[in-house]
């Protein structure tokens, strides 16, 4: 059984910062690549970062040089430290486990969502 669970959403003010976690249960996580998306009130999921299950990285250019995606093999749990924040980084940030590129015939995974809300 595969879960992701999300921590770290909050309130906060333009300029802060949080730090999201996503511990995932289960095998999957040392050989999946890593990601975060977003979606705001009416808007469409969008990726943020993803990280592949040897540490490279991609960051949707909006967030680039403020967010920063790492993971932790020895604590299944993948992070994103976001910086600077902007009111328009309000939304639902959601976790995802991607086994696909080494074990085809599974699935992804999603965990619940966390909120972010950027706002003075």
């Amino acid at each position: 059984q595969v879960q992701l669970v999300e921590s770290g959403g909050g309130l906060v003010q333009p300029g802060g910062s949080l730090r999201l976690s996503c511990v995932v249960s289960g095998s999957i996580f040392r050989f999946s690549a890593m990601g975060w998306y977003r979606q705001a009130p009416g808007q469409q999921r969008e990726l943020v970062a993803t990280i592949t299950s040897t540490g490279i990285t991609n960051y949707a250019d909006v967030v680039k040089g403020r967010f920063s995606i790492s993971r932790d093999n020895t604590k299944n749990t993948v992070y994103l430290q976001m910086n600077s924040l902007k009111p328009e980084d309000t939304a639902v940030y959601y976790c995802n486990a991607d086994p696909r590129s080494v074990k085809p015939t599974l699935r992804d995974y999603w965990g619940q969502g966390t909120q972010v809300t950027v706002s003075s």
